[in-house]
């Protein structure tokens, strides 16, 4: 059976939670990858910065319903929702813009696993980690290649 661990990455493009926006826009541009992680001083797995997280902030800023009843606005949408949706539009930093406690495999998780993992979560890069430590990366053509007869 293939594992994570025989089709990941081992030389992997890295960020870290300071890197700027530009700087990590151009990483995945360069490299021509959809994916990047973000690991912090101790090459421990933080987050993941994808290119539709960077996409998200040419979206229009939504505009929140509201309700008003005897002079009172009220909100119909979470403070908390339209929060975070300003912060990732107005991201300068990755850490504003990436994905925490990013779902991450075994170094032993089977093809499988990862396949499924990408198909109904609709990823297209994922860490391998051994506890916090990031080891490799998964990304669609890694499994892809597991389709190809070794000669």
């Amino acid at each position: 059976m293939i594992k994570a661990i025989d089709i990941m990455e081992t030389n992997i493009i890295s960020v870290t939670p300071d890197t700027e926006i530009p700087r990590a826009v151009k990483i995945l541009l360069n490299n021509h990858i959809n994916g990047v992680p973000v690991v912090n001083d101790k090459e421990e797995l933080v987050g993941i910065l994808c290119q539709s997280d960077l996409i998200f902030q040419q979206k229009e800023m939504p505009i929140p319903p509201i309700f008003t009843i005897l002079d009172s606005i009220i909100p119909l949408s979470s403070s908390k929702k339209l929060e975070d949706t300003l912060q990732k539009i107005s991201a300068a930093t990755v850490e504003q813009a990436m994905i925490k406690n990013p779902v991450s495999v075994a170094a032993d998780a089977p093809v499988s696993e990862i396949a499924t993992l990408m198909v109904e979560k609709h990823f297209h890069t994922i860490p391998v980690v051994d506890g916090k430590r990031l080891l490799g990366i998964i990304g669609k053509e890694d499994v892809l290649k597991t389709l190809i007869p070794k000669e």
